[in-house]
């Protein structure tokens, strides 16, 4: 949620980030004449409290001197009255302003690239080489089922479309490299944590899914409770209304979890195979940190990443969103997109955003100032590191041979007990 304090006193800086994203920036002149408004009944409510006191001490007085009241206490009375219905009026107020900065997008910062689509995204820098093959590569789907290691047909007979069996080594691929993640992640300093899979709204409401993005999201039937479709939700909503330390800042967080999203809007979009289903696993990684240190723990929770990738040997590369590309809730953003031979082109494998104090304000995430001894609001950062089903489809495509066997890169292989997987 945005700063109202900053926005009072920059609107135009605001409303030209609204257009560079493709928002309306008619936003800014609601908020503010809401905050007019609040600011008015806040004056006319600290005045009758003040002048209720004022009387309630003359009516006592006036009982003391045994005098007559009754004039006294129709005018206390008018007073009560205007004073629950300016609290009342103030509420209100309060409730629209708040529903009106939870669909307000965060300001971006002055370096994101400027464009409307991601034709405007920006190339930062690849890694590696895109692997030279002289053969036809094929597609994780063809590859995974004529080795027998991906189901999709009894995963659409068990459940429905954009769900997937892992079979054999094809499951052992996943599980290790999800150990592999988690090992790596936490050798670079980050805990670990296995969060609940099930949060309610305000967790989300804390990261800004909600109310912006409900409709990607699977609600329990008969309950407050959603699936998460990140473990960025549990994980930064951690330390929600608490007050940390500055000497333990940064707080880095890793989780493995299991995602859902409904992915509406994406209908024809990424529907063969593994790209983009309702159900995949992701690690996860979180960043706490002051205000001054965001931008710099930015980037290197990007390269942090990108290590993941390195260590694999897959051919990447880093992209800034464009201002028109990016999200919500992002002050700036990374994609990390790997290189699909079958495609023949990159698919986003990580995002990796740094969100300011947008998320933090909204789950009351504080640390303690050390300059003013007084609790200020945090800064959140978080990127996949990385998904894993399209770590998956990286490696079984990039190693793939003529033969139609996967290579195992050489990191995995203690993980997997094999160097390859071949038809039987």
């Amino acid at each position: 949620m945005i700063d109202v304090k900053k926005l009072l006193d920059n609107p135009e800086e605001y409303k030209r980030s609204l257009k560079l994203r493709g928002s309306d920036p008619s936003v800014v002149d609601e908020i503010l004449k809401l905050d007019l408004q609040r600011r008015d009944i806040i004056t006319k409510v600290e005045k009758l409290r003040n002048d209720k006191n004022i009387k309630s001490k003359e009516f006592g007085n006036l009982k003391k001197e045994k005098k007559d009241t009754s004039e006294l206490e129709k005018i206390i009375k008018q007073i009560t009255d205007d004073l629950v219905s300016s609290e009342s009026g103030l509420q209100q107020i309060q409730t629209a302003c708040d529903a009106l900065l939870l669909t307000t997008p965060n300001y971006l910062l002055p370096d994101v690239p400027e464009g409307k689509d991601s034709s405007n995204n920006k190339v930062v820098r690849e890694w590696g080489k895109k692997p030279e093959m002289s053969f036809k590569p094929k597609d994780h789907v063809d590859l995974g089922e004529s080795l027998g290691i991906i189901d999709f047909k009894r995963a659409g007979k068990v459940t429905g479309a954009r769900f997937v069996f892992m079979c054999g080594l094809g499951a052992r691929l996943e599980r290790s490299v999800i150990n592999f993640m988690m090992d790596t992640h936490a050798k670079n300093g980050y805990s670990e944590i296995l969060p609940p899979y099930i949060v309610n709204e305000q967790s989300l409401i804390g990261t800004s899914q909600l109310p912006k993005f409900k409709e990607d999201l699977f609600k329990l039937e008969n309950s407050s409770y959603y699936l998460i479709p990140t473990a960025e939700v549990p994980v930064t909503n951690f330390l929600a209304d608490e007050i940390i330390d500055h000497d333990k800042l940064p707080v880095k967080f890793t989780a493995f979890s299991s995602c859902f999203r409904s992915e509406a809007g994406s209908y024809g979009k990424d529907t063969r195979g593994m790209i983009r289903q309702h159900q995949f696993n992701k690690v996860e990684l979180v960043k706490i940190t002051d205000a001054k240190s965001s931008i710099e723990e930015h980037e290197k929770l990007t390269q942090d990443a990108e290590r993941i990738l390195q260590l694999l040997g897959l051919h990447y590369r880093v992209i800034s969103l464009c201002s028109g590309d990016i999200g919500f809730a992002a002050a700036k953003c990374y994609d990390l997109e790997v290189w699909l031979p079958s495609l023949n082109e990159y698919k986003e494998i990580s995002s990796c955003s740094v969100f300011l104090d947008f998320q933090a304000r909204r789950a009351k995430i504080r640390y303690r100032d050390p300059e003013t001894g007084k609790p200020a609001l945090a800064h959140t950062i978080n990127g996949s590191g990385l998904a894993i089903g399209r770590t998956v489809i990286g490696i079984m495509e990039q190693y793939q041979q003529a033969d139609g066997s996967i290579i195992i890169p050489e990191i995995l292989r203690p993980y997997m007990g094999v160097d390859r997987i071949t038809v039987k």
